[in-house]
């Protein structure tokens, strides 16, 4: 299996498939490149790049303070310099629209193109706090059946998701082990979440305008708990152009093969002269 080095030695795994345009699939928190599976078949004319960040999936944990957007958004120019790529499309997923953001800012040159799935400037406290109360801890079920079915209840803002998909969900998020379910990341993800929490919020639309000239995609759920339609909105006043979806029946987040996430994708693919 693919892995290459980070610039301090943590190895990292990555997924590389397809030929076309390179798109590099950042995906959220606590995920995994298999994240984006569901969307994966859809998407034609793309070389699909998947990486597990530091310390998710396959790839090696590594010291809790490195599990930060800035340290993740240099693994990910690690990874290009490494497959030799000049220039990629990111479509990132919550955390990786962070990532995408912060690479338009320091590495702007590298990119082709952003969307962003259910992500902003601005991350809602509603959000973040259902996200602390299951972060670094192994579910209470004991089957991915019972896992499946406590997600389902959980997931407030989702309607018309078929049970088989909240089943698909939990076995690509957790390994059965003697006793019950793990989380396939490290759980010291915790700590390093919670400890940039002690810190003020930061300012993130000057990253967002620096996606400024590049082609630019927003999915947003229409029911999320992390994207408010107020941020969307102002998302959408600064970049008139801004490709927009939001998607019926979803929160946090949208599996992207959603039809109206299928449609915007596919018009920003457009726009970087990917044939659709």
């Amino acid at each position: 299996m693919p892995d290459y080095r980070a610039a301090d030695g943590v190895r990292l795994h990555y997924t590389d498939e397809g030929e076309g345009l390179p798109l590099v699939c950042l995906p959220g928190l606590t995920r995994e490149g298999t994240d984006f599976d569901f969307v994966a078949m859809h998407l034609t004319g793309v070389r699909l790049i998947r990486p597990d960040y530091r310390g998710r999936g396959r790839s090696d944990r590594a010291d809790p303070a490195t599990y930060t957007v800035p340290h993740e958004a240099q693994d990910v120019l690690a990874l290009l310099d490494h497959l030799r790529l000049e220039k990629v499309a990111l479509l990132g997923t919550s955390r990786g629209g962070l990532i995408s953001m912060a690479l338009a800012a320091t590495a702007k040159d590298r990119l082709a193109g952003v969307a962003l799935n259910d992500i902003g400037p601005v991350i809602e406290e509603t959000g973040l706090d259902f996200i602390r109360t299951y972060l670094g801890r192994n579910p209470v079920s004991k089957t991915r059946d019972e896992a499946a079915k406590a997600r389902a209840k959980a997931m407030t803002g989702f309607s018309g998701v078929p049970e088989a998909r909240w089943r698909e969900e939990v076995a690509r998020h957790y390994d059965a082990a003697e006793g019950g379910l793990v989380i396939r990341y490290d759980p010291k993800l915790r700590d390093a979440v919670l400890a940039s929490g002690a810190a003020p919020a930061a300012d993130l639309w000057p990253l967002f305008d620096a996606l400024a000239g590049l082609p630019l995609c927003l999915i947003r759920g229409e029911t999320s708990d992390i994207l408010s339609r107020a941020t969307a909105d102002e998302m959408r006043r600064r970049r008139p152009d801004m490709i927009f979806a939001e998607v019926p029946g979803r929160g946090h987040i949208p599996f992207l093969d959603e039809a109206e996430s299928l449609a915007a994708l596919h018009d920003w693919l457009g726009l970087m002269g990917v044939p659709q």
